[in-house]
């Protein structure tokens, strides 16, 4: 499905008094908190205006602006992100992450193949209407601004990343992959499969990483998150979903990522004998062979890993076929 989508219906924002705001304030996050100029916004078109104590008004609803989400890509957690806020919702005090409209585009290559990359707000948009009540996506819902910015408004999950989750189990890996990882790879498997009610729809998650699995503390699902990435496909609607389940598979099976130069580092011989048969099409520097390194995972398992290796002949074409494989390892693992 592409960019286009029925326009959602413009709100014009309630009138609030700085008084009322205030009350709210002092009632919601205490007195002592409550700034002494307001600076109340209905246009967030320039989302770098949009700062730490400001008020914005969607819809009916007042939200104080408490600070910027942050990027956590690769492990950086210094580069925020001045168009995702937190906020607090000071209609009922809950807590609120409020996405900002921000035009964005690149192509990202995966082998030979390259994909333009873009944010779409109204993806987005359609996509917390499409799961919503489904316990595998972050909930949530989009209204438009005094400008007509497609603004989402989505709910804090408290909780860690599943990526930061799988490192605390486990003495080793060994003692992580026979005793933890069964329960995870079930996990997983039920991620591919809202990923599925995604495809089944026409929709694309269009930025599938670690990082955006929250582990949420209040149900223990994890959960999808962030689905404004779109891009412009060729033959496969869906390849580039697929590619990034199959990165975070690699990352469970591996109990991290397995890296070239951390054979290396540690004098591993498996590190003389490395092919491109054995790394990541995406992450040349990663291994997706694994059974290299720890010959007791399973050869089905092994198998999946390998279509999203850099010398792969076969890929998945969509999830149907990777839950099939899946679903064949996993009865497996449970014979070990």
């Amino acid at each position: 499905m592409g960019d286009t989508m029925e326009e959602i219906v413009q709100t014009t924002p309630k009138q609030f008094s700085h008084d009322e705001l205030k009350n709210r304030i002092a009632h919601w996050v205490g007195p002592n908190h409550v700034p002494k100029q307001l600076n109340v916004i209905t246009d967030t078109t320039d989302f770098f205006r949009v700062d730490y104590d400001d008020v914005v008004i969607l819809g009916d609803r007042p939200y104080l602006i408490r600070n910027n989400e942050r990027e956590g890509r690769f492990g950086i957690d210094e580069q925020q992100k001045f168009w995702v806020k937190r906020a607090r919702d000071l209609s009922d005090g809950s807590v609120k992450i409020i996405k900002l409209v921000f035009r964005e585009r690149f192509q990202s290559r995966v082998g030979g193949i390259v994909f333009d990359c873009y944010r779409s707000p109204k993806k987005e948009a359609r996509i917390l209407d499409l799961t919503k009540g489904h316990p595998r996506f972050m909930q949530g819902f989009s209204l438009n601004d005094s400008s007509n910015n497609v603004i989402r408004i989505a709910d804090f999950i408290k909780g860690k990343t599943l990526a930061d989750t799988i490192l605390q189990f486990g003495r080793d890996h060994e003692d992580y992959f026979y005793h933890y990882f069964p329960t995870i790879f079930d996990e997983y498997i039920e991620l591919v499969e809202a990923i599925q009610f995604l495809h089944q729809r026409g929709e694309k998650h269009g930025d599938i990483r670690r990082d955006h699995v929250i582990k949420d503390e209040a149900t223990g699902n994890c959960r999808w998150i962030d689905f404004d990435f779109n891009y412009m496909h060729g033959e496969n609607m869906f390849g580039y979903d697929l590619f990034g389940l199959g990165n975070i598979l690699a990352y469970l099976v591996g109990r991290g990522d397995v890296t070239v130069q951390q054979l290396r580092d540690s004098g591993s011989p498996v590190a003389e004998r490395l092919t491109s048969y054995d790394v990541n099409i995406i992450f040349n520097n990663r291994l997706v062979n694994l059974k290299k390194v720890y010959p007791y995972v399973p050869d089905d398992l092994n198998f999946i890993l390998m279509h999203f290796s850099a010398d792969a002949d076969v890929f998945y074409d969509n999830t149907h076929q990777l839950l099939h494989d899946l679903g064949e390892a996993r009865n497996k693992l449970k014979t070990l």
